[in-house]
């Protein structure tokens, strides 16, 4: 017998734990042509604002030993733009819908929730709090408990649906952000977002990207992922949603054992975009050649002597 690879994060149920992390997968639609999109566990579409966002100046993407530096900015089509021309796709495509929202203030988060709240076919939102707080010169809210409680709180009061609230790495304890989050009203948290990071062109001694520093995705930021989630998952008790440098089912597996509920595969999708079908196929033939019913007995399995 096959194993039961189902999941649920919040009220949400997924088909298997294998999700595709916001910013690599468009809006879904790109992709269906090269994958079956049915297959996932979950599709979690690019950041959306109120308004349309353009985004950063280019050059704003960077390959890079490791993985990839991004500054894209979170260019995006605003609510209107994305339920008229993206979230139609979804009404004839049966796997379940995340939307990574964001914004610049307080408001702005909740404005865009609100919007989004009458949409059925959104099975949950991602709050991305890695964004700059206007308000605070540039600080960004995931970076202060207080800014990152206050977003929380704002979406949580005008969205009823599944909330996931997206974590920032570059904290100094990860478990005070994982705790505040859920005490918040979080249905569940996703980790981690991008490192901040930056490259120079030695030639002309100038920052390579036009917005001088970006995000560092892929396998250079794999281990510091799965440190962060193990510590994350031990804090709380909601679902944990592992992310960061994911290439193959056994990076995947590790966040799993580490006590991640769910995966999101990012980076890899622009390298190949068969990665989460391959993923989901190599967790469940790691389940059944350990004799694995279910994802209750995989996830969290971590064994460490003295604790």
């Amino acid at each position: 017998m096959k194993p039961d690879l189902s999941v649920k994060i919040g009220t949400l149920e997924m088909k298997n734990p294998v999700m595709t992390a916001s910013g690599t997968f468009g809006y879904g639609s790109e992709y269906a042509d090269l994958i079956d999109v049915e297959r996932l566990g979950a599709v979690v579409v690019k950041g959306i604002m109120v308004d349309p966002w353009e985004g950063n100046e280019t050059p704003r993407m960077l390959e890079v030993k490791g993985g990839l530096l991004n500054a894209i900015g979170l260019q995006g089509p605003g609510v209107e733009g994305f339920v008229s021309d993206y979230l139609p796709f979804f009404e004839n495509v049966d796997v379940p819908l995340i939307v990574n929202i964001w914004g610049r203030t307080v408001h702005e988060y909740a404005d865009v929730a609100a919007k989004l709240s009458d949409c059925p076919r959104i099975g949950a939102l991602e709050l991305n709090i890695s964004c700059p707080n206007i308000k605070k010169g540039g600080l960004a809210f995931g970076t202060d408990p207080d800014s990152a409680r206050t977003v929380i709180e704002s979406v949580r009061s005008v969205y009823k649906g599944n909330l996931i609230t997206k974590l920032a790495p570059n904290v100094p304890d990860i478990s005070i952000f994982a705790r505040m989050a859920e005490d918040a009203g979080s249905d569940a948290i996703a980790l981690i977002n991008t490192i901040p990071a930056m490259a120079i062109d030695i030639a002309t001694r100038r920052p390579i990207l036009a917005n001088r520093v970006g995000g560092l995705s892929g396998p250079a930021i794999h281990h510091v992922a799965v440190k962060l989630v193990w510590e994350a998952a031990k804090a709380v008790k909601i679902p944990v949603i592992g992310m960061g440098g994911i290439t193959n089912a056994e990076e995947a597996l590790e966040f799993l054992i580490a006590g991640a509920s769910a995966v999101a595969v990012g980076t890899a999708n622009f390298t190949d975009p068969s990665t989460p079908l391959a993923v989901i196929t190599g967790i469940e033939q790691y389940m059944s050649k350990n004799g694995m019913k279910d994802m209750s007995e995989l996830v969290g399995s971590i064994v460490t002597d003295g604790e």
